[in-house]
């Protein structure tokens, strides 16, 4: 089915992932389910914590990959892992999700409103659902590499992320949004068209597929995620880490080398691949395991998302 010179496109393939610093990816095995990994990661945060799951007040289930348009996935979380009273709903923003959630949970602390909130994603985007197999793989021309490319570095993770109201420790925020870069990156549902103005960027792979112009989405990524990481108040030599969205290793080194953190970064991109709104929960915890971020310590995360919007938060650990 593929018209032109296969074999050289592969090489192509194999070259931007090399480029951009790919080395592994994982995915589910034949018989996992997202629900064993969400089961375990939410175990592991809630014992380390030494909080239980009575004590939880409310689950926000956020992310890209889901099983339900109704109701929202928490509550079938909640029900699979024996939350019986916490209270639920979801954050949908693509790849700032997490970001958005954790900034909504401070708003919430701040309101006396919650005690312990459970952050959960679950992104299983290549074997949980049909956005990306078969069709995007399924090459007609090196052209189709311009939207589909994106779709070659996704991996899968499942994260626990537990935020406990605690006062006279507030972090720093700073979020920017672009919506005339709306139709770079999408999976749109069936009736989309009813919904946005018309472009021909939009389902270029087909409805409910992922379609990613991703060399526009970081050249773009490469002014404005800058800019937004400027406007920390916070001392960036008090920062020990910076955890960012594993896009590509090269193109944030490039952006931190700019402002002068790259050496702080904490990079899962080539160990784990391209995990949406997972990249930066999966990178704290690879950080922590490893001693790399230890309790007291300042750091930031920075995130570029589709929409296109962009975001940076400074806390302490």
């Amino acid at each position: 089915m593929f018209s032109g010179d296969l074999p050289d496109t592969l090489r192509e393939i194999g070259f931007f992932l090399a480029y951009s610093g790919s080395a592994k990816r994982h995915w589910l095995r034949e018989g996992e389910q997202p629900l064993d990994f969400i089961r375990e990661a939410v175990e592991q945060s809630l014992a380390a914590a030494g909080i239980s799951k009575g004590a939880v007040d409310l689950i926000i289930y956020t992310g890209i990959a889901r099983g339900f348009m109704e109701p929202a996935n928490a509550y079938h979380i909640a029900r699979a892992l024996g939350f019986k009273k916490a209270e639920c709903f979801d954050v949908v923003d693509a790849c700032m999700s997490w970001m958005r959630s954790i900034h909504l949970c401070e708003a919430l602390f701040h309101r006396e409103r919650y005690n312990n909130v459970l952050i959960i994603n679950a992104e299983f985007n290549m074997t949980g659902g049909d956005a990306v197999l078969p069709r995007v793989f399924q090459l007609k021309n090196r052209e189709e590499l311009g939207w589909t490319f994106p779709a070659f570095t996704l991996g899968e993770a499942a994260t626990a992320t537990l935020l406990c109201a605690e006062v006279g420790h507030p972090w720093e925020f700073h979020f920017a949004s672009r919506p005339d870069l709306a139709e770079l990156c999408n999976i749109p549902l069936k009736h989309y068209k009813g919904y946005c103005e018309p472009s021909d960027k939009i389902a270029r792979n087909g409805e409910n597929h992922f379609t990613s112009f991703g060399f526009e989405l970081h050249r773009h990524a490469r002014t404005e995620a800058s800019a937004i990481f400027r406007q920390l108040a916070c001392p960036h030599s008090e920062l020990t880490s910076v955890f960012t969205h594993a896009s590509s290793k090269r193109d944030w080194d490039l952006m931190a080398r700019d402002i002068g953190v790259h050496e702080k970064v904490r990079h899962v991109y080539p160990e784990t691949g391209n995990l949406g709104s997972a990249s930066v929960p999966t990178a704290i915890a690879a950080a922590t395991q490893s001693n790399a971020l230890a309790r007291g310590q300042k750091f930031a995360a920075w995130v570029g998302s589709a929409g296109m919007s962009f975001g940076v938060f400074a806390a302490e650990y």
